[in-house]
């Protein structure tokens, strides 16, 4: 995919990984020495293992849009995780990565960290070299199946393509848990909660429509993704994209729209 000066490509898991990983990406730029370019990434309910040619890092579910600055020439590869998969390959509940990035040493050990860091730095940016290293490392560290990650892989399934679903209590009764059971799992293991899920997926429909259709009537996009009213919308909107949805559009018009990896 080209958006402006970067190239963005990407690589489906390898089947017995497909559970956990969503796909491997590999952003990559080669800008004259006076320019500089930016991304913004739309926030997902998914954590992201990445490297920039030097120590490996994991960022937790974001929860404002994340600008990405890059000068001359490089590259950043990534693993995103399925919600919930990146749970059995932590030790702790994944809460504690949102809103954050943090090293790879402290979750898997200098060594481990390190080890991946070199071999990843060595294939340079190769996306399928990129994905069988870390591939093989995740398989290493791989615990027994969880099948807690596969419910709430059902759930988020459910909540992202089910439009008769507007409440969070609806999908605890659907899967037979109280609404503190489903908060709790979803602590645990995907970062967030069901109901920011719920809306940020929504927000994700409307960023697409407004990116392929332009301008729109906001009340009916609203009641389309289950608002109640135009004004709560375009605030989500704002709040989760950092523009408005006109400005967004405008800047789709500019091609020069914030992506998703």
């Amino acid at each position: 995919m080209r958006a402006r000066d970067f190239d963005l490509d990407r690589a489906p898991a390898s089947a017995d990984l497909a559970g956990l990983v969503e796909r491997h990406w590999l952003v990559r730029w080669d800008l004259p020495e006076d320019r500089e370019g930016s991304v913004s990434l739309l926030p997902h309910p998914c954590v992201n293992l990445f490297a920039t040619g030097g120590p490996v890092a994991v960022a937790g579910v974001g929860d404002t849009v994340f600008t990405y600055r890059y000068r001359g020439r490089g590259h950043v590869f990534g693993v995103k995780f399925r919600p919930g998969g990146f749970a059995p390959f932590l030790a702790g509940p994944v809460a504690r990565l949102t809103g954050q990035t943090r090293p790879l040493a402290e979750l898997w050990g200098a060594a481990d960290a390190a080890r991946l860091a070199r071999e990843l730095a060595a294939a340079g940016p190769d996306l399928d070299a990129l994905a069988t290293i870390a591939e093989r490392h995740l398989r290493a560290r791989r615990p027994a199946p969880d099948p807690e990650v596969e419910r709430v892989g059902r759930i988020v399934r459910t909540l992202l393509h089910d439009r008769s679903v507007v409440r969070v209590d609806e999908v605890a009764t659907r899967f037979g848990l109280s609404s503190r059971s489903l908060q709790r799992l979803f602590q645990r293991y995907v970062g967030v909660s069901p109901k920011w899920i719920l809306r940020r997926y929504r927000l994700h429909e409307a960023a697409a429509r407004l990116a392929e259709d332009g301008p729109a009537n906001w009340s009916e996009v609203a009641a389309d993704l289950g608002y109640f009213d135009q004004s709560h919308f375009i605030r989500d909107f704002s709040a989760a994209v950092g523009m408005t949805p006109a400005a967004y559009a405008d800047a789709c018009r500019r091609h020069v729209q914030p992506v998703s990896a």
